[in-house]
């Protein structure tokens, strides 16, 4: 008589015999399907996880796309410029220092908007200034969050909207490098729309921020690094605001805003921007008002 054991997981046979056999049948068929469904689900995720990475390099390569316009576009020698903050303006500086290394600009300063740009620049050898002697910007170039019809902004989800904003209202001309994806129909409606506050007595701004009419409906929200408050690099806090409408009227929430004890500065950047270039799937495209 034919005997088969069935072992079991410690490897002892548990068990023998013909009822045995049809056993392992069994566990081997089913093994089988299990192995080939896993197969399937693998082959998936892999094909999900080579769509997400082939999705975030496009997206990456929009970014260089357009950050290496702006610079090509509307850097020449002699200049003061403002660097921005933010993945798409990485690559306008980058591409400032290529072009200051490679002798096609010179004599060009800059006045980075962050701490971060900062020790980019310097990496790049990007001579650099303050507002403090060079008050008046030829260009500026920066990233954003969302852009309306009217070329207004958000920024500040990267934490640099107070330096930013000193530094490109000071420019002749202000260009906003983005990818399609930030466009939207109104303000506020993709994230946060931060403010920057004053630690001291921060709940007490925040609660004023979300009982103000002008942003009637927003959720505020302290922005948290781990378990601790985000610092900016000017040493404050960032209460991030939500709508789950876009901002009713922009111009009057940021002048209640600016007018709030406790706030230091908010991210509408309104009526700045001199053009717009929009980097999407059929090359770069230009918006000005």
């Amino acid at each position: 008589m034919y005997t088969a054991g069935f072992v079991g997981c410690s490897g002892g046979v548990v068990a023998q015999g013909k009822v045995a056999a049809a056993s392992v049948a069994a566990v081997s068929s089913a093994v089988g399907v299990f192995a080939r469904t896993q197969d399937r689900r693998v082959q998936v995720q892999s094909r999900g996880r080579r769509r997400a990475v082939c999705m975030m390099a496009d997206v990456e390569e929009l970014k260089k796309d357009v950050g290496y316009k702006s610079v090509d576009d509307y850097v020449t020698s002699g200049m003061v410029v403002g660097l921005g903050t933010g993945s798409t303006a990485y690559f306008a500086v980058e591409r400032l220092g290529q072009k200051l290394k490679s002798g096609e600009l010179k004599d060009i300063v800059a006045i980075p908007t962050s701490i971060r740009t900062k020790e980019q620049a310097e990496s790049l050898d990007i001579p650099l200034v303050t507002l403090d002697t060079h008050p008046v910007l030829d260009v500026a170039i920066d990233g954003a969050d969302e852009v309306d019809d009217d070329l207004n902004l958000v920024k500040g989800r990267g934490g640099a909207l107070l330096r930013e904003k000193m530094v490109e209202v000071q420019a002749k001309k202000f260009i906003v490098i983005v990818d399609d994806s930030k466009l939207v129909p109104g303000l506020g409606v993709s994230g946060a729309m931060p403010v920057e506050v004053t630690p001291f007595c921060y709940e007490h701004t925040l609660k004023r921020l979300k009982d103000a009419p002008s942003l009637a409906g927003c959720d505020a929200k302290l922005r948290m690094d781990g378990e601790k408050p985000y610092v900016t690099d000017n040493d404050n806090y960032i209460v991030d605001l939500y709508f789950e409408k876009p901002i009713a009227d922009a111009n009057k929430a940021a002048e209640e805003m600016i007018n709030m004890v406790g706030v230091v500065e908010h991210g509408l950047f309104l009526d700045m921007t001199t053009a717009v270039l929009i980097a999407g799937k059929n090359g770069v495209e230009m918006k000005t008002k």
